[in-house]
C-alpha cells in the first residue's frame, strides 16, 4: 500500500443485523463492488467500493464479549451510521493535533504495525464516533459474501451529512484535526472535502443527537433510478436506519 500523504475520507460504517439489506441498497440499487472485509473479535465487517467518494462499510455483531460495543449501538438506537472513518498518512500526529483541540481519543491501539487506531468519542466529536487509522500494508481478501448481489449501475457517494449542535468547533475538528479542506461555508452550514472525493457537510442544528449523521447523497450518472427502484431503496434505506439521496 502506497503511503498516505494526506488525510483521507475512507469509509462510512453502518451497524446492522441484516447484512442483506445493506449488499441490496449499496450494491443492488447503487452500484458497489466489494472491496475487503474479514472477522474481527465480536463482529464481522465488509466494505463496498463506488465510483467516487468514501466506501460503505457494513457491521455486524457476531457474539461474545467483544461484541457488546455493536450490540449496544443497535440496542439502543437500532441499525443506522456507527462511525467515520479516516485513514491517517501519521496517527500520532493525528492525535496530538486531536488533544491539542482539547479532544482525548479512546481506545489507542498502536501496537500493530499494520492497523494502528483510535477513535473519538461522539461526545467530543459532536455526535458521532470518529475512527482514525493508519495502515500498513493490504487488508484482508476473503471472497465477497454469498449474499451480495451483481452490482447495478455505477455510482459515486458525493457528500455525507453531518448534523452539528456546534458548526465552529465541528468545522475545527475536520479541518485543523483531520486536514479537511474548507471548500464553502456560511452561518448555517459548511463543507470540508478530502482527496478522492470525500465531502462532509456540516449543519447547524439546534436538536441533534448522538448518531448525528443524516443523508448519504450518491450521483449515478446513468441517470434517475425507475420508481420500483426508487421505492425499494427508500424501503431499505429506512430498515436500516440510514437516509439516502440519488441523483
Amino acid at each position: 500500500m502506497q503511503r498516505l500523504e494526506r488525510t483521507v475520507l475512507d469509509h462510512v460504517a453502518i451497524g446492522t443485523r441484516v447484512l442483506t439489506d445493506g449488499w441490496q441498497l449499496f450494491g443492488g440499487l447503487l452500484g458497489g463492488t466489494w472491496a475487503y472485509g474479514g472477522d474481527s473479535p465480536g463482529y464481522w465487517w465488509g466494505q463496498l467500493r463506488f465510483a467516487g467518494g468514501p466506501m460503505i462499510e457494513l457491521l455486524t455483531p457476531t457474539g461474545g464479549p467483544d461484541a457488546a460495543f455493536l450490540e449496544r449501538f443497535l440496542h439502543s438506537r437500532g441499525p443506522g451510521p456507527h462511525h467515520l472513518n479516516f485513514h491517517v498518512p501519521d496517527i500520532e500526529a493525528t492525535l496530538g493535533r486531536a488533544r491539542a483541540a482539547g479532544l482525548e481519543p479512546v481506545g489507542v491501539n498502536l501496537a500493530n504495525a499494520r492497523w494502528k487506531e483510535a477513535f473519538l468519542h461522539p461526545k467530543s466529536a459532536h455526535g458521532v464516533v470518529i475512527q482514525v487509522a493508519q495502515q500498513s500494508g493490504p487488508g484482508p481478501q476473503p471472497p465477497p459474501p454469498a449474499g451480495l448481489p451483481a452490482p447495478a449501475a455505477p455510482s459515486a457517494l458525493t457528500l455525507v451529512e453531518h448534523h452539528v449542535a456546534d458548526l465552529t468547533g465541528a468545522v475545527l475538528l475536520y479541518e485543523q484535526v483531520l486536514d479537511g479542506e474548507v471548500v464553502a461555508r456560511d452561518a448555517a452550514a459548511a463543507d470540508l472535502t478530502w482527496p478522492g472525493g470525500g465531502t462532509i457537510r456540516l449543519k447547524q442544528s439546534a436538536a441533534v443527537s448522538l448518531g448525528a449523521l443524516g443523508d448519504l447523497h450518491f450521483s449515478r450518472p446513468a441517470g434517475p433510478l425507475p420508481q420500483p427502484d426508487l421505492t425499494r431503496l427508500q424501503d431499505l434505506s429506512q430498515r436500516l436506519g440510514t437516509g439516502v439521496r440519488v441523483r
